[in-house]
């Protein structure tokens, strides 16, 4: 739908390690949840998502130290 939702979206994974094993287990839905919180994608962004190899979002939580920055270098909710 818009960068700034698939930016969230990547947020939220990096940040958010609770969120990161649902989706690891279960994309579709984990996606279904953010859409109802106010993060729609477009399917072809789902789809990119879907497609994403999950090693991926945990490495890179990883190299930001699980911390609540978001990539961006600001803190969640700034």
């Amino acid at each position: 739908m818009s960068q700034e939702n698939v930016g969230n979206v990547i947020n939220r994974l990096l940040t958010d390690e609770d969120l990161r094993v649902r989706f690891a287990l279960d994309p579709f839905d984990t996606l279904a949840e953010l859409h109802l919180r106010g993060m729609p994608l477009t399917p072809e962004e789902i789809d990119v998502f879907v497609r994403s190899d999950v090693r991926v979002w945990f490495g890179e939580a990883e190299r930001f130290g699980g911390s609540s920055t978001n990539v961006t270098g600001r803190r969640q909710g700034s």
